[in-house]
């Protein structure tokens, strides 16, 4: 029975992972555009069908290397603060070695690593803590 209901949790959990993956927003007031890229909870692996999401993404903004990225890491609240702040640097480097696979240069982007701090969604649930489980790619436009 314990089986049967951590499968289902296990299975509900990806499912919510791929809905939460298709996440893109765009910022109309300060013209910037969002990809999220999610984890499992204590994980930092960005798996195959992400990093083809977030290529995607990247191919479909013209002239990509004229803007600024920056990279928000950000992790749930659960585990302790300092294990929250090592797992978001890691997940911040994973995205960021994702980034400069896809021929960026490192000095286009900006890291920022929240941990279990600033979260947008509420951790005392179960899909707020999904949600929160996350790096944000953050492309802004260079002013002139």
């Amino acid at each position: 029975m314990i089986v049967k209901k951590n499968m289902l949790r296990l299975f509900v959990t990806v499912q919510l992972l791929l809905f939460l993956s298709f996440s893109q927003e765009i910022n109309a007031q300060d013209q910037h555009l969002i990809k999220s890229i999610y984890f499992g909870g204590g994980s930092y692996y960005i798996d195959e069908q992400q990093v083809q999401e977030l290529i995607q993404f990247l191919d479909s903004i013209p002239n990509i290397h004229q803007f600024k990225i920056t990279v928000h890491s950000h992790t749930d609240n659960i585990g302790g603060v300092q294990y929250n702040e090592w797992l978001s640097g890691q997940r911040s480097y994973m995205a960021i070695q994702k980034l400069i696979n896809y021929s960026l240069s490192e000095e286009m982007i900006e890291i920022k690593d929240f941990g279990q701090y600033n979260p947008v969604y509420d951790n005392d649930t179960m899909l707020g803590r999904l949600r929160n489980r996350r790096v944000d790619v953050i492309i802004w436009p260079l002013t002139m």
